[in-house]
């Protein structure tokens, strides 16, 4: 691409971003076995998958990567199996989009310490879900593990 292509792709894809204002997430479910690794943040309520955006110059499966350590300690080895694309059509925004990822196989690289950020992990059983679950943690659980049809909406 030439210099000029360039400088068009640039200015055309800026403006689009302007207009759209699209924003783009990852998440990730740890599994092992029957079990799944849930974090509950300390800002916003209810159990969930471990994520957060995708940040200029990552593709969404190094964004899922990156906030699945930070978050929990534990970094998915190989390549993660991309599970779905959702509108996230949340109370604040209906212009958010999750990738969701799946990892059967990780490794512990640190000790989980709650942060201002997150306050607790934990290893639940797919029947014995915490209370306080989120919807959208929910259902990816059924659609994974019971072959629920997906939902297009991310949920909240």
């Amino acid at each position: 691409m030439n210099r000029w292509q360039r400088a068009s792709v640039w200015l055309y894809l800026n403006a689009v971003g302007l207009r759209r204002r699209m924003t783009l997430g990852s998440r990730v479910m740890l599994v092992d076995g029957d079990k799944v690794l849930l974090i509950r943040h300390s800002y916003i309520p209810g159990w969930g998958f471990p994520g957060g955006g995708v940040e200029p110059g990552e593709t969404a499966e190094e964004s899922a990567l990156r906030e699945v350590v930070e978050e929990t300690g534990y970094k998915p080895i190989g390549p993660m199996e991309l599970f779905g694309l959702y509108h996230n059509n949340n109370p604040v925004t209906n212009r958010d989009h999750v990738a969701f990822y799946i990892s059967r196989r990780f490794e512990k690289v640190f000790d989980f310490k709650p942060t201002h950020e997150i306050s607790e992990i934990g290893w639940f059983h797919k029947s014995a879900l915490p209370e306080k679950i989120t919807p959208s943690t929910s259902q990816r659980i059924d659609e994974f593990f019971d072959k629920a049809e997906k939902r297009a909406i991310w949920g909240y």
